[in-house]
């Protein structure tokens, strides 16, 4: 019984406990105009930096980190400024614009919707590699329906996955913690001890000083991001830049010191545990320098007629695949024939490793699910469907407002899979994809989504 109500009154995970705050004040105004002005003015901004800037060499990169600050920074600006009502000439209607101090659920609402428009949308690259390489042009109906059905359809399968992946308290999600202690330290007020700093002065502490560190390789020096002592010995020494180089090789001898480089595909400690990064790390070790170097240099795939790291597809004889020779420009299908006479694909060796070791890796998350948390898994899928199968005390506070309908996510989702079927089938065939290859990825997402959600949620 005291374990019971420990859970109840607490989340059984320690991080959890240590972050996440176990009060809410549900009178709090939510979906105000602040909250729909700066988080719809903010994403059309992002979106079109982000399409304008995506395709350049560097790209323009904004955190959320920035966007948390950005929206604290114009809520606090249109609270102070902005009148409490607004009349609406020539009739008694009053519309409150600012009804009181920009509060945390504000923040995080319009920190959602500016978010919204970061990174670029994998249709808009499909629509631009094909105008690009392909010189093939895509119906603009065809085209829009793509990126409607796409982004949308995400929507829709999000709702099926409430209840087993954020209603359950065991899925604790460890990458979100961060941004709970971030949005806490804007607006919870604490007072400072004499042993240590209130959150608020540690946040804005670290905040200073991660700056001022970052602008130096970040904007001042860039080259210094990432330095290469063997490359810099030996300049003209072609092994020297394979294993040197951090950009083309093997990175021995090189360090960075760019966050973002450091953490780029290790994982970001403040967000997860030792003990994944440590398998990241073990993982990449061995691929990188024990996998990869005896592929290439036993010449497995022909490696060493291509450069070790490149993201190019190469042709039989070093050169860049010519893929006019193998595509038919009018009705853009596969020449068997001219693939014969022409050449196979080849990729550079790291790329080819890379794409095999991501089947495994898909496969080795799956079996790990299954045989080391396929019991637990398979009764909180089940508890999930029950109304009562939860006593967390964050989810008995989300239980006082009203949550969306299920029948609005199938809605949702039925509509955008008939609406991709059309524009797959329509216009003239022109996106290639037959109404079973929207079946088929479909079928992926409910299949592939559960295990690796509860994977991501927990850390195991």
């Amino acid at each position: 019984m005291e374990e019971t109500s420990m859970h109840q009154d607490q989340s059984p995970i320690e991080q959890v406990r240590l972050t996440v705050p176990t009060t809410d004040d549900p009178t709090l105004p939510t979906l105000t105009l602040r909250v729909w002005i700066i988080g719809i003015t903010g994403c059309i901004i992002m979106s079109l930096v982000s399409v304008m800037t995506g395709f350049r060499q560097n790209p323009v990169g904004v955190s959320n980190f920035v966007v948390t600050i950005s929206c604290y920074s114009l809520g606090k600006f249109m609270a102070s400024v902005l009148p409490s009502n607004l009349r609406v000439r020539g009739t008694r209607i009053k519309i409150s614009i600012n009804p009181g101090p920009f509060n945390i659920k504000e923040h995080l609402l319009s920190t959602v919707i500016f978010s919204s428009g970061l990174g670029t949308m994998p249709a808009a690259n499909l629509y631009a590699a094909t105008r690009a390489y392909f010189r093939i042009s895509i119906h603009p109906m065809a085209f829009f329906f793509l990126l409607l059905t796409t982004n949308s359809i995400i929507y829709g399968f999000a709702g099926f996955f409430i209840k087993p992946f954020v209603n359950r308290s065991e899925m604790w999600w460890p990458e979100v913690l961060s941004d709970v202690t971030m949005f806490r330290a804007f607006h919870e007020k604490d007072e400072k001890s004499n042993a240590k700093l209130s959150r608020s002065q540690f946040f804005f502490m670290v905040f200073v000083i991660s700056f001022s560190y970052y602008i130096i390789p970040g904007y001042f020096f860039p080259s210094i991001s990432a330095v290469s002592v063997v490359c810099l010995i030996w300049k003209r020494s072609i092994i020297a830049q394979q294993l040197g180089s951090g950009l083309n090789g093997f990175g021995i001898g090189s360090f960075g010191l760019d966050w973002s480089t450091s953490t780029s595909y290790t994982g970001n400690p403040i967000y997860y545990p030792f003990f994944v990064i440590f398998n990241t790390m073990v993982g990449f070790i061995i691929f990188m320098y024990i996998v990869v170097p005896f592929a290439y240099w036993s010449n497995s795939f022909k490696a060493k007629s291509f450069p070790i790291i490149s993201p190019e597809v190469y042709d039989v004889y070093g050169g860049r695949y010519n893929l006019s020779r193998v595509l038919d420009g009018s009705s853009f299908q596969f020449k068997q024939d001219g693939y014969e006479s022409y050449s196979e694909l080849y990729l550079s060796i790291a790329r080819a490793c890379s794409i095999g070791f991501g089947f495994a890796a898909l496969a080795a998350s799956l079996t790990n699910i299954v045989l080391s948390h396929g019991r637990s898994f398979w009764n909180q899928l089940s508890q999930s469907t029950e109304e009562r199968g939860c006593s967390d005390i964050h989810m008995q506070m989300m239980n006082k407002y009203r949550s969306i309908p299920m029948w609005w996510f199938i809605l949702l989702t039925i509509s955008m899979i008939g609406l991709a079927v059309f524009t797959c089938e329509g216009f003239g065939n022109e996106l290639q994809l037959p109404y079973w290859g929207v079946m088929l990825a479909c079928l992926l997402v409910l299949t592939l989504v559960p295990p690796l959600a509860a994977l991501r949620a927990t850390a195991c």
